[in-house]
């Protein structure tokens, strides 16, 4: 257990190195969040059933936090490791398998919490957000929407080939679904057509879980099952193309 909290400390102070994975991480959402707060307020309107614009697109904003940490973050830096010998160097130490792999979801976790962090703080300084509250089941279900698109993430840094490469195809994954899905603007302002096939993005169905929750107070049990078999795939196919080198 020292191993793991000694490798996690370790792994979240590289992250907050990282200038790019900081801003997409911690500063992006809040930014987006910022300028359309400015651009249409947040005044509570009859039609958004008593919320905010703010209000309304937060939900989003987390699923923007966790397809970066899923799709950007992890298998550009475990690809980079591996390409960088860190990753067959650390299987070889007594530590096992385990702790290291561990360790990294376990910061990616911190930091997906400390984005979230941010837009409260920068939404309930600034917007005067409205927080749900007593709905704690808002937080199993962004670590569902999280452990999804981190084993999606295991799963690109297994397959792609080098870090730039894991890098360019999780940008190309990640940047329609971040637009398609809720996630940078609501969906209920697209074509019909363009919200049917967002429904078939994995981001979306983030959106929607966190978003039912939020607003409604009710789990979205169709998203739910969409999530956790996202987590399950992900998961059984990283076991066999994840390389430690």
């Amino acid at each position: 257990m020292k191993s793991f909290l000694k490798l996690t400390y370790i792994e979240l102070k590289l992250q907050l190195r990282e200038p790019v994975a900081v801003f997409f991480t911690l500063a992006f959402p809040v930014m987006v969040m910022v300028l359309f707060g400015f651009i249409f307020g947040n005044e509570a309107e009859e039609l958004l059933g008593g919320y905010g614009q703010v209000d309304r697109s937060v939900p989003g904003y987390i699923g923007m936090v966790v397809g970066t940490m899923g799709l950007l973050s992890i298998p550009t830096k475990l690809a980079n490791y591996r390409d960088l010998g860190i990753l067959r160097r650390l299987r070889a130490t007594p530590l096992g398998s385990g702790p290291v792999l561990w360790s990294q979801v376990a910061a990616q976790v911190l930091m997906t919490a400390a984005g979230i962090l941010f837009l409260f703080i920068a939404g309930l300084a600034i917007f005067d957000l409205r927080i749900p509250s007593g709905n704690l089941a808002i937080v199993p279900a962004i670590l569902l929407g999280a452990f999804s698109f981190f084993a999606v993430g295991f799963v690109l840094a297994g397959v792609m080939p080098s870090a730039r490469t894991a890098q360019a195809v999780g940008m190309a994954v990640f940047y329609p679904m971040l637009f398609l899905s809720g996630a940078a603007m609501p969906r209920y302002i697209m074509p019909e057509l363009v919200q049917q096939v967002a429904g078939f993005l994995p981001l979306t169905h983030v959106v929607i879980l966190v978003e039912d929750l939020w607003l409604k107070g009710a789990w979205n049990f169709v998203s739910a099952a969409v999530l956790a078999v996202v987590l399950m795939l992900g998961l059984v196919v990283s076991r066999f193309t994840f390389r430690w080198e």
